[in-house]
C-alpha cells in the first residue's frame, strides 16, 4: 500500500514540475495564478489574496519619487492592538480607498468599518461573504486573532478597504 501511495506522489510531484516549467516559460500570469492560489492554500495555508486594485501602469517609478495613480486614495496609520501583525501594526503607513459597492468587497480583502459593538473604526481581513434576512454581511478576523470579529459586517458600516501598505 505504502508503495502506491508514493508512487502516485511521485507521478503527481512530476506532473506538477511540467506544469510549472510550461508556466514559466510561456511566462503568463493568468496561467500561473491559480496555480499559485492552490498551492499558497494546500500547501502553506496561506490566506486569501485581496482583490487586485491597482494595475502596473498605476505605478511609475523614478529616481526620485513612485508614483501611485490612485483615484480618491486615503492616508491611514493604525492602533498598536497587534491583531494584523505580522502583515502591518503600529507605525505602519497605508493608502486606502472608498468601496463604491457591497460588491466590491471580495474574500481576502481587508476593510475598516466601524464596529456597532464598540463604536470604533476596526481595520481586519474579509473571511467570509454571506446572506441573511438583512442581506449581504462580511465575516471579518485580525489576521493574528484566533476568532472572527463577534459581528456581521454591513457595507453601510465599511468605510475603507485597503490598497497598500507602506513600511
Amino acid at each position: 500500500m505504502f508503495k502506491i501511495i508514493l508512487r502516485f506522489v511521485f507521478i503527481f510531484a512530476v506532473i506538477m514540475l511540467f506544469i510549472a516549467l510550461a508556466i514559466d516559460k510561456a511566462n503568463n500570469r493568468t496561467l500561473e495564478k491559480p496555480f499559485n492560489d492552490v498551492i499558497d492554500k494546500f500547501v502553506y495555508g496561506a490566506k486569501p489574496y485581496p482583490k487586485d486594485r491597482i494595475s502596473e501602469e498605476q505605478i511609475k517609478i523614478y529616481p526620485d519619487k513612485v508614483v501611485i495613480q490612485i483615484k480618491d486614495a486615503k492616508y491611514a496609520s493604525f492602533a498598536d492592538t497587534h491583531s494584523e501583525e505580522p502583515f502591518f501594526g503600529k507605525g505602519s503607513n497605508a493608502i486606502q480607498i472608498t468601496p463604491v459597492s457591497a460588491e466590491d468587497i471580495q474574500v481576502g480583502d481587508i476593510i475598516s468599518y466601524r464596529s456597532t459593538l464598540t463604536n470604533e473604526i476596526i481595520i481586519h481581513r474579509v473571511i467570509s461573504i454571506k446572506n441573511d434576512e438583512k442581506g449581504l454581511y462580511y465575516t471579518v478576523k485580525g489576521d493574528n486573532n484566533n476568532e472572527p470579529d463577534p459581528e456581521k459586517v454591513r457595507f453601510s458600516r465599511v468605510r475603507s478597504v485597503l490598497v497598500g501598505v507602506i513600511y
